[in-house]
């Protein structure tokens, strides 16, 4: 059984907005970044109380460029916000403005140890 994600993930802090609503329906935001990018998505930390399952768009401040996303994971972060995994509906490579490894690329030195530092 293969443990390969669908697309490389590159460590990218790009400033983003999270636009969602609270539990009353309101409309809430929050400036953030991210930590971890892909093809299909990024890893945040967030002060705002999301849920998985729930829809948020993700808005690019610099370029305005928006993306309805989806909560895939979120868990409590050592600093009291929260670690989330978010999904694009629809895939959206172009979004960050990276290029992206191929799906089949492998490092040559897949760990650094200090054997091989």
């Amino acid at each position: 059984m293969s443990n390969r994600r669908r697309s490389q993930r590159v460590l990218l802090r790009i400033p983003i907005q999270v636009i969602g609503r609270d539990p009353d329906k309101k409309p809430v935001s929050e400036l953030t970044h991210t930590a971890v990018v892909n093809a299909h998505g990024a890893l945040i930390y967030l002060s705002l109380k999301v849920t998985v399952g729930q829809a948020i768009i993700l808005k690019n401040p610099e370029t305005n460029e928006e993306q309805l996303c989806r909560i895939a994971r979120a868990d409590p972060a050592p600093d009291g916000r929260i670690e989330v995994g978010i999904e694009f509906v629809k895939p959206a490579p172009n979004f960050w403005r990276v290029a992206f490894p191929p799906s089949d690329w492998e490092p040559h030195s897949p760990e650094i140890t200090a054997d091989t530092f």
